[in-house]
């Protein structure tokens, strides 16, 4: 039976309450998120050592802020003691304003990124961390005056306050995002505030596998299940750990160089017992060509014949949302069909906590939908076994289930795959060819130069992303004029994708890398995209 989580979260709309849960779970503390109108509820019936208010976007001052249950206060420990509570950013912000402080819109206090702060004496919460240390910012609001009880802890190097204790030590607020891996001290932050509440580790990779196994074993009972399988680390290890369900790999066009033989390899590393592969090529390139209907057809066979170049402006999926929607329109029209032909009852996805994140399914902001997140199947059951975790958490059930390292060090690859790498232009095989080679050349020379003894370039990157700007622009070839698109090369380094650094090649790498991709007639020259994630994200769409 499982245990039930001993730290409550209340979910107040941040983008980064699921890397709240993740850094408690990996710190070896299970937790549980609670939407702040069900909160009270669940607390009236589970007892938990600690609560959590999570930031989010609004302003306390807002009618329609979202508001954590007044029964916060009155939650009890096993011990009878008051149940400590950590408010971070708007969550802090709740707590100033509910008990009696004053929180203020005021340009010099905003907060956006890195930010230095300094402690005001030692508290528990700042045990083992410097006296100054950079944090993460993302706050439009911040407190002016703390209520009657409460002390500063820290302060920005322009005077904001940042951190703040009451007397008995019991309810603490930041006005930064420990969660995220930006914050120095963020996990030790975090690891203190479980210690003073008292909570022991109680979560291990080996326990949830038999948990998952457990737990979706009950619901496949005498029924038949499929599952998308891209042959990535999360839909693995979900085929490692439920081999009896139908893996089905969608071939749309989307997958890159030998990509296919990959996915077969992992299907059988993981002792899936059957693997269903379907070719929907020619379906997903109409979908993306905007050719969803008949009388669309028709009349894109019309304008053609006028000006070709004309109907792929008129017709064709730029935008990177349009594209994501005909992506998940075929995506389920397949597993639907698919899930008809053998007899399947139920469908389970790969997701991962990111994706509902970014999807907003988790009450936050909308960044981009994901094609394994809101799909309506109908009578069809839908699960969903791991998409309370992160990358780095689904990569440890993999290497506890023993699968190989192809497997648990595999980069991710989204969904709709090459279509979300082909921008501002419509995708077509020639171009979906195009980037294919262009991300496989790219590959094998980050591969063979070495960052360092113990990995490669390409190793050091947390993804590699390879993408076909379509708009063009002029070059030189032979003494010749030419005017075609250009090839971006993006890699990041991150430990849990919802933040993430640009990485900066060596010139060396980069000088081979235009070498070579320029060699192709159609690319005119090669960009690269080193941002931080904020503000861009992973994907260029």
């Amino acid at each position: 039976m499982e245990s039930l989580p001993i730290l409550a979260i209340v979910d107040l709309g941040s983008q980064f309450t699921l890397v709240i849960e993740r850094t408690f779970r990996e710190l070896g503390v299970r937790s549980v998120v609670l939407d702040p109108k069900r909160a009270a509820q669940w607390l009236q019936t589970h007892p938990v050592r600690a609560i959590v208010l999570s930031g989010g976007p609004a302003g306390v001052y807002e009618q329609t802020a979202p508001q954590p249950p007044e029964e916060i206060f009155s939650v009890l420990t096993p011990e009878g003691e008051p149940v400590p509570i950590l408010g971070i950013c708007y969550g802090m912000q709740w707590l100033v304003n509910r008990l009696g402080g004053e929180v203020k819109n005021a340009q010099s206090h905003r907060g956006y990124g890195k930010a230095r702060i300094r402690l005001i004496g030692r508290h528990e919460l700042f045990e083992e961390t410097d006296f100054e240390q950079s944090v993460w910012e993302s706050h439009g609001d911040s407190v002016v005056a703390l209520p009657p009880g409460f002390k500063p802890t820290a302060h920005t190097l322009t005077g904001v306050i940042a951190g703040m204790v009451n007397e008995l030590g019991t309810i603490w607020g930041l006005q930064f995002h420990p969660e995220v891996t930006h914050t120095q001290f963020g996990k030790q932050i975090l690891a203190n505030f479980l210690r003073l509440c008292r909570c022991e580790p109680d979560w291990q990779p080996a326990g949830m596998i038999n948990q998952i196994r457990q737990r979706i074993s009950k619901e496949l009972e005498g029924r038949t299940a499929i599952f998308g399988f891209s042959g990535g680390v999360d839909s693995t290890t979900v085929g490692a750990i439920l081999p009896d369900a139908i893996a089905v790999t969608i071939d749309g066009g989307q997958l890159r160089e030998n990509e296919l033989a990959e996915i077969k390899r992992h299907a059988q590393a993981a002792g899936i017992r059957r693997h269903i592969i379907v070719d929907a090529k020619a379906e997903f390139l109409q979908a993306m060509a905007g050719l969803n209907t008949r009388w669309r057809r028709a009349l894109c066979r019309l304008c053609a014949l006028v000006s070709p170049s004309f109907a792929e402006w008129l017709f064709a999926l730029v935008d990177a949302e349009r594209k994501r929607s005909a992506f998940k329109r075929v995506y389920l029209r397949v597993l639907m069909r698919v899930a008809a032909e053998v007899g399947a009852t139920i469908v389970i996805q790969g997701t991962l906590a990111p994706d509902r994140i970014e999807s907003g399914a988790t009450g936050g902001a909308m960044i981009k939908s994901h094609h394994n997140v809101g799909l309506d199947f109908g009578q069809l059951i839908q699960l969903h076994p791991i998409d309370h975790l992160f990358k780095y958490e689904v990569r440890a059930l993999a290497k506890e289930l023993g699968l190989p390292a192809s497997v648990y060090n595999r980069q991710p690859f989204p969904g709709p795959g090459l279509f979300l790498r082909i921008i501002g232009v419509a995708i077509t095989k020639a171009r979906l060819d195009l980037v294919s080679w262009a991300d496989a050349r790219v590959a094998e020379i980050l591969k063979r130069h070495r960052r360092d003894e113990e990995e490669s370039w390409h190793d050091h990157c947390s993804q590699l992303v390879v993408g076909l700007n379509g708009v063009p622009t002029v070059g030189v070839k032979g003494d010749g004029r030419v005017y075609g698109p250009s090839i971006i090369v993006r890699g990041v380094k991150t430990a849990d994708f919802m933040t993430a650094d640009g990485i900066r090649f060596p010139a060396l790498i980069k000088d081979e890398i235009e070498a070579v991709v320029c060699q192709h007639t159609g690319i005119v020259r090669v960009w690269y995209d080193e941002m931080k994630k904020p503000p861009a994200t992973t994907e260029f769409e």
